[in-house]
Parts: structure tokens; sequence; C-alpha cells
């Protein structure tokens, strides 16, 4: 169990990938020894499924959530915060990274050192290079402009941070925080401070991130923003749909006047009826999904003790379900 004596918690996912995961566990036992506590969240994995055995090895305290299915990377992260929530005391911090490598234990430091202000919540890594493809550097760019755009937010962090006890446990009583973590992050008006980090490779293995699965991750942050997306877009539908009316009323003076050639006013009123009836319907249809959201929105604490099988722990194992 974790214990005082336990200064950094790490939760961290794990999908099919003993072996980064095995690596992972062993250095963050070599940097910070009795220190740490690991709760290494198994995403239901059946090919390779992390053991006790490999924080055991490692020589690192900590406990393995096995998940009754796969529920996907941020659920996963947000079961593992539920559980640290539930049994982390007030002066320790959490670190969520991923297992692969590509967040640096090396790095944790830099991040509980700008956790210390008291006027700071939660310290995000903000990349300072990314080994990438040119494709995904691409998609990226347009999807910070897009998200902003939207939601009227700037996101530029992922899931490698250090949160306070206190953040945590805000965070866990949030029902976006297993749509999209970093989303939820923004939604939670914690006092937010960026690290400036480098990304590492991997450890072992392919990464099991397709590009349709980033596309589906991003527009998931979408989600936890989804009044804010629906006014703006309600917003610009109302704001085409008025343009189309002074368009028709343009085109009706300029027929009344003698200045339109031949069908060109038929085809233009009817272009313009068209555009305002479509913008209308779908301004009155976010506005309605608006109040739908709004009205169906109850804020609970994360049951992740309903997606646990069993849990096992370095220091005993035991079971429960």
């Amino acid at each position: 169990m974790i214990n005082a004596q336990h200064r950094i918690i790490i939760v961290t996912p794990v999908y099919e990938d003993v072996e980064a995961s095995s690596r992972l566990f062993t250095e963050l036992s070599n940097q910070f020894g009795n220190d740490v506590f690991v709760i290494a969240v198994d995403d239901g994995s059946v090919k390779q499924p992390v053991q006790v055995a490999s924080l055991q090895n490692a020589g690192v305290d900590g406990v393995v959530l096995k998940l009754r299915r796969n529920v996907g990377h941020q659920r996963a992260i947000a079961i593992g915060l539920g559980y640290a929530a539930e049994h982390m005391q007030p002066q320790q911090h959490v670190v969520v990274m991923d297992s692969d490598g590509e967040d640096l234990p090396s790095t944790i430091p830099a991040l509980l050192k700008n956790l210390e202000d008291d006027n700071t919540d939660v310290v995000v890594a903000q990349r300072k290079s990314r080994v990438e493809t040119f494709r995904f550097k691409a998609f990226y760019a347009l999807y910070k402009r897009f998200f902003g755009l939207m939601t009227g937010r700037s996101i530029s962090f992922g899931n490698f941070m250090a949160l306070k006890s206190t953040a945590v446990k805000r965070l866990v009583a949030m029902q976006e925080l297993s749509i999209h973590v970093a989303g939820a992050v923004l939604a939670s008006k914690l006092r937010t401070k960026m690290c400036p980090l480098d990304r590492g490779p991997r450890y072992a293995g392919q990464s099991k991130m397709n590009f349709v699965g980033l596309a589906l991750h991003g527009f998931k942050g979408l989600m936890v923003f989804a009044e804010d997306v629906l006014v703006r877009v309600g917003m610009a539908c109302a704001g085409i749909a008025a343009l189309s009316i002074l368009g028709a009323t343009a085109a009706i003076i300029l027929k009344l006047i003698g200045f339109s050639t031949p069908g060109w006013f038929s085809i233009v009123l009817g272009i313009l009826v068209l555009m305002f009836l479509q913008t209308g319907a779908l301004a009155l249809m976010t506005l309605m999904l608006t109040g739908v959201v709004r009205g169906g929105t109850v804020t609970t604490a994360i049951a992740y003790r309903e997606f646990i099988e069993s849990v096992w722990e370095t220091d005993k194992t035991s079971v429960s379900t």
C-alpha cells in the first residue's frame, strides 16, 4: 500500500507492453528508490499482461490494477488516478506518464521542482522536441489551431504531468477525466504551469496508436468542451443565416431597379434561401444540443472499482473483484 515514505506516486497505463514497462519500472527504481510508488494500470492486456513480478524484479514498490477489459488509454489513467486519490496522503505528489519510454523518468524532477510553487496545482510537460513523423507534426499543428478556434482555449500538452493531491481529488470528481485527461485539466480551472521537456524514443516495440486513433483522441478533447463548441457553431450558423438574409435583400433590390440579368435573380435567391434554411436549422439544433448537454451533466467521482478485476501489490498479493 501507499505509505508516508513514498514521496512520488507514478500512474502509468500499460497495454500489451511488458518489455517497455519493465524497463520503466527499473529506471524509476534506480532514480527514486523507496521514494516512488508505481500504480501500473493493465488496460485489459491479453497477450502480455503486466505481472506484479515486473515491479518486484525492478525493486520498486507498487501495485498492478488488472482491468476487466480494454477501456482505452485515457480511462485507464482516470482509473489509476481514482485509486491514487483514495489511498494517497496530502503531502504526496502524483506523476502521470506513459510506460513506453517517451516520457523520460529523468525529467520528473523538473516537473516536481515547478510543483513546489504555492500558486501551482498541476505542472504539465510541453514538448521541446518530438520524435514523430512529418504527417503527425502537420496534423498536430492543424489540430491545435482547430481546437483553439472551436473552444477558445489553447492546448499544447499531453498526459505527462505532475499533480498535487488536491488537484488529483478535484480531477477524479470530473466525468470528463475519462474522456480526455489534458482537456479535463483545462476544464478543471486548476492553476497550471508549463514545463518544456524533450520527448524520448520508445524503449521497445511499436506504438499501438494509429492515425485514426490519434484523430479520435483529438476529437475527444473537443467533447470535453462540448458546450463551447456547440455555442460557437451555433453562432457561426446564425451569422451565415444573417448574411443570407442580407444577400437575398440585396438581390431583390437589384431586381427591382433592373440591374439583374435574366435568370440571375432566381438562381441567387434560391441559393441564399437554401443557405438560410440549412444554417438556421443547424443553429437551432446546436442550441438544443447545448441544453441537453447542460441538463444531462452529472458530476460524480470516477467509479474506478467497477473496472478493476484484481489488484496485485508488491508487498503482498491480494485479489479483489
